[in-house]
Parts: C-alpha cells; structure tokens; sequence
C-alpha cells in the first residue's frame, strides 16, 4: 500500500486523506508490477485513439441451471422439468423462466444462446473470461483474458481510469474470482481489483501530505521505488511515465467511479442490492451494488469490468437457491441494460451473463442439479448485436444441444468482434516473440452480428 502520513486535511482539488489513500492503492498498484506507467507508455507509442468500446462480463460463478433459467422445459418429465412456469418475453415465441420478469419484459434488447457448448468442465471463471482453459499453453504463461487483451492493444480511455477491472472480491472457492488473467502478456495487464492483490504492493515510506509539493524529496522517494522494484526483477523502468502514473493518485475520477453513492437513490433502488445474501458459503453474493458500480466503471473509461455474481453450485436445494439469486439477477441485468440505453451507451457496450457449465436435467435426491459441462446457456446484451432472439436449441430434456451449438470461444470471437477487434487476424507476440491468435475458434456468433 501507498503510506502516507499527515495531518486530516483535503489536497488541492478537494480530495480527503483517506480518499487519497485509497487511490493510491488502486491507481499504481498490479500484482506483480506498476501497471499504469507501462499502459500509458504503450498507448503513447502506439497512438491508439480508438472509441470507447467496452466489455461488462457478469460470471455466474458455480454454473448456472440452464433448463430453469432461459431454456424451460414444459415438456420433460417430473424428474428432469422443476418447480418453475415459462412466462411470455416481449419477442413473441420466446419464453424463459418465470424468476426473471424483468429481463422477460425487455427480452427485444436482449439475446439467449440455450446451446453453448465447449465447457471444459472445470469450476473456474477463467473460460469465461478468455475462452481457454487455463491450462492451455502454460509454457507460455498462459492464455490472456479480454481485458487483458483490450489493455493491451487499446491502452487507457483516460489515465485516472484502469482500462481493465476486476471487482470479484477474494472467496473460499478463488477460481470463481478469477477477473482476467494477462497469460504471456505479464503483471502489467493484470486486472486492476479494488478489494485485491492491488491494495497492497506499493509502499512509499516517509512521506506526509505536507511535503507532497516538495517534488524534490517526492522524485527522490520513486527513485527509491524504483531502484528496489528493480533489484528484485519486477520491472525494468518507470521513467517519465511514472510521473502519468502518479498524476492519478491526485485525480478523484476512479474514486469517484467506485462510489455508488453518487448515483440517486432512484437508481441505486432500480439496480437493488442483492440483500440479504443466501447460498454463498464458499462462493459470491449477489452483488448488485457492483454491476451499478461496472456501469460507473465503463462511463468513466473502463474497457473491461468483470465480476462474479451469486454462488450457482446447487448440488442441493437447486430450486430454493434459483428463487433468491434468479430475482436479484433479474433486477440488476434489466436495470444495468436499461441504463445503458438511457444514456445511449448499449451500443458501445456489450453485456454478456453466463457460467462455466451448465446442470444436470436429472434431479438428484438432494433437490440438486450436478455439474453438466455438455451445455450450458448465456444471455447477451448491448454491443450493437442483432438482439430479440433464442440461438440454438437443447433436446427435450436439456441434456445436449439440438441444433446450432455455439462454442465458447465463438461467443469470445463475438465479443471481440463488439470491441472493435478482428478475433480473425489479430495476433500477440509471445515471450518467445511467435504470434499467437486470441483464440482458435475464430468465427464470430453470425447471427448476433
């Protein structure tokens, strides 16, 4: 952590003590490294003045039930079908479950994929973040998540703003807090986490409010940093875009950003808070302050926000479970893609809600459904995306697709594709300077776009 000592007073422009702090923590620090220099001196060499496309990735940690969510099946019998009514959507001839009115009633600017395909079955948000397993191409380092991928190749919208934020907070089960892992692309394209790693890598020792304005003595305290960062290996240079780096600790905009208090309390009521928290055990709440707080995010310049939303593993009690995170979800995504559209962003802005597998179609004797890596669903928003419509379709029971099986990777593809990037021809160099595609399966889901 940055630590400052000094009197209870506000800096120049307003910002308190402890905000000043807390940007600290969040502006400089990666696991692993200083991020922002090495962002803003990309985006200087390489001039990327591209629009602000951006990425909301809301992971259902633990593997969402598709057959009592988006893909109801009146027809199954009693042991495979469940408790819950398909209800009517606005596009006639799509139905979803009866938990998730909200989303029922602006289903034309929304789309549901029921056959996704390709799960490798493990339980872990890193396919969903990236398309790939991790342990794909480990002699590398790793396959790069999007965010990592877009802070990378398009740089910070604005320097007070990581272009890549991870808000999953720390949880017993730690893959389903996994926010975007930068593989071969290195610490400085790790995720910028408020609650992570982040908070607590820097330390800048002897300095007060008071002597901020002496630069001298503050110049003399990066070098410091500098020399001892390194000495350990952990980078090779801060130069004058350290300088940019530090302009953020005495900027308010991700601060700001953060703070939903900001918002009215109109629309903090609109997105809800996901209160009282149920099923997590080893899991996620449900966190719809944070999916207010990815729109804030994305406003003020963020290219990538994930999060893990609710605890999805319902060996037991599946229905129970449905019934409490199914409403929350239902608020938050519809008032997310609501506000998106009021200030005319979900064309830019592409929202994808999905899990790593989907359940079993038979009921254990635990009123379960079990891990189904077979299939699985997603919902899909925003992005300027042909929405308004079910792609592909699973047999009567729920247990395969039927017809156009999507593969998570096409899904990827698509989301590149939204975000202005060609998931066809882009490469990144490797450690071993060899190009590597973003992802293998590089056709884009052509009904969506």
């Amino acid at each position: 952590m940055l630590t400052i000592l000094g009197k209870k007073h506000s800096l120049c422009d307003g910002i308190t003590r402890r905000s000043f702090l807390k940007i600290g923590g969040l502006a400089m620090g990666a696991a692993g490294g200083i991020g922002l220099p090495a962002l803003l001196k990309a985006q200087s060499e390489n001039g990327n003045k591209s629009s602000h496309k951006a990425i909301i990735n809301i992971f259902l940690s633990g593997g969402p039930p598709h057959q009592d969510m988006w893909d109801i099946k009146t027809d199954a019998p009693s042991e495979v079908r469940g408790p819950f009514e398909a209800i009517s959507t606005a596009v006639p001839g799509i139905q979803i479950g009866e938990c998730f009115p909200k989303i029922a009633a602006m289903m034309d600017k929304m789309a549901v994929i029921r056959s996704v395909v390709g799960s490798v079955g493990h339980h872990d948000g890193y396919q969903c973040m990236s398309g790939w397993n991790r342990r794909d191409k480990l002699s590398i380092g790793g396959c790069p998540s999007i965010g990592s991928v877009l802070a990378k190749l398009k740089g910070p919208v604005d320097p007070g703003i990581p272009p890549h934020v991870g808000l999953s907070q720390k949880m017993g089960h730690i893959e389903w807090a996994e926010s975007g892992s930068p593989g071969f692309l290195g610490a400085t394209y790790k995720p910028f986490k408020p609650d992570g790693q982040g908070m607590s890598d820097l330390k800048l020792n002897n300095m007060t409010l008071d002597r901020l304005s002496d630069r001298k003595t503050l110049q003399k305290n990066f070098d410091r940093l500098r020399s001892d960062i390194d000495s350990s290996g952990m980078m090779k240079g801060m130069d004058s875009f350290t300088q940019a780096a530090f302009d953020v600790l005495s900027s308010n905009k991700l601060m700001d950003a953060l703070d939903i208090s900001k918002e009215s309390q109109e629309t903090r009521d609109r997105y809800g808070d996901g209160k009282p928290y149920k099923y997590q055990y080893d899991g996620a709440p449900t966190v719809n302050d944070q999916i207010l707080m990815a729109r804030r995010l994305v406003e003020a310049g963020a290219r990538s926000v994930s999060l893990s939303y609710g605890r999805w593993d319902s060996h037991g009690d599946n229905f129970g479970l449905v019934r409490h995170h199914g409403p929350r979800l239902d608020q938050a995504v519809s008032a997310l893609v609501q506000d998106l559209e009021e200030r005319g962003m979900l064309d830019d802005v592409t929202v994808v809600v999905w899990g790593e597998f989907g359940r079993t179609p038979m009921i254990n004797k635990n009123s379960g459904r079990d891990h189904w890596p077979r299939v699985s669903c997603a919902l899909l928003a925003g992005g300027g995306m042909k929405v308004g419509q079910v792609i592909g379709s699973t047999n009567r029971l729920g247990e395969a697709a039927a017809t156009r099986p999507v593969h998570m990777q096409e899904i990827i593809a698509t989301l590149y594709h939204n975000l202005g990037i060609d998931p066809l021809n882009t490469t990144l160099i490797d450690n071993a300077g060899r190009p590597q595609y973003l992802i293998e399966r590089r056709n884009v889901v052509h009904e969506l776009v």
